[in-house]
């Protein structure tokens, strides 16, 4: 389905015109308001949202996506209450441990993106441990942890001079978040905000916004976000 490149006079940065899809990422937002409409506690909703997210690492093999990025835990998150925060640094320490088999059976290379200078010294440990297991993989799931990208566009301002142009402030901005520029954004959460999340990425994203909240995003969900994505036409502005 590839039609013509478009390429900015200034930019090295080719984006084709095309429904291929390589590089989602996931705003997973939604766990509270839906354990509250349940009456249920909010941290039962969290927990709900990790088996969501364990369970949607098996459906990355029948597609086409090569890079999943997730919305683990926004710097901002550290606002909420410190037993709120307490227990979603639980539950990251958690899923990190349980991402390690699931990812090696299923040849995913796992990465942690974001700052890690305030996170507990255990889960570091942890995400070091995973990243280095599955390093083999031959799909990436990325997963951001106390990441902020406006923190990150900062950091790698502050590394490059004056004169340089967006592919170089690119391969800088990789240095302390990532590079591939997403073709999909889901945000789940019946919210329709960026929050802060891969801002320089999704650029050129398409941006979808189901009617479900986090902990009720199957793999068919994912599915029709697919296959909504491949009806757009991007052109780029060309």
């Amino acid at each position: 389905m590839s039609e013509m490149i478009g390429r900015s006079e200034n930019s090295s940065v080719d984006f084709a015109t095309q429904s291929t899809l390589n590089h989602v990422a996931i705003i997973m937002d939604g766990n509270r308001r839906w354990a509250r409409e349940r009456g249920l506690p909010t941290l039962i909703g969290h927990r709900r949202g990790l088996g969501r997210l364990l369970d949607l690492l098996p459906a990355l093999r029948s597609s086409d996506i090569e890079v999943l990025t997730l919305f683990g835990f926004s710097s901002a998150n550290w606002q909420r209450s410190d037993c709120e925060v307490g227990y979603l640094l639980e539950l990251a320490d958690e899923a990190v441990r349980r991402f390690t088999p699931v990812a090696l059976e299923e040849r995913v290379r796992v990465e942690v993106i974001g700052r890690r200078d305030r996170l507990p010294q255990t889960l570091v440990r942890h995400i070091e441990h995973t990243e280095l297991s599955t390093r083999h993989g031959d799909r990436l799931l990325r997963v951001a942890v106390d990441y902020s990208s406006r923190d990150a566009i900062a950091r790698a301002a502050q590394r490059v001079g004056k004169d340089c142009n967006t592919a170089q402030f690119s391969r800088s901005l990789a240095k302390t978040s990532m590079l591939d520029n997403v073709d999909l954004l889901i945000r789940t959460g019946k919210e329709q905000r960026l929050s802060d999340f891969l801002l320089w990425e999704c650029a050129f994203a398409e941006l979808y916004f189901p009617d479900q909240y986090w902990p009720e995003f199957d793999a068919e969900s994912l599915q029709k976000a697919i296959a909504w994505y491949q009806q757009r036409n991007r052109r780029f502005g060309v």
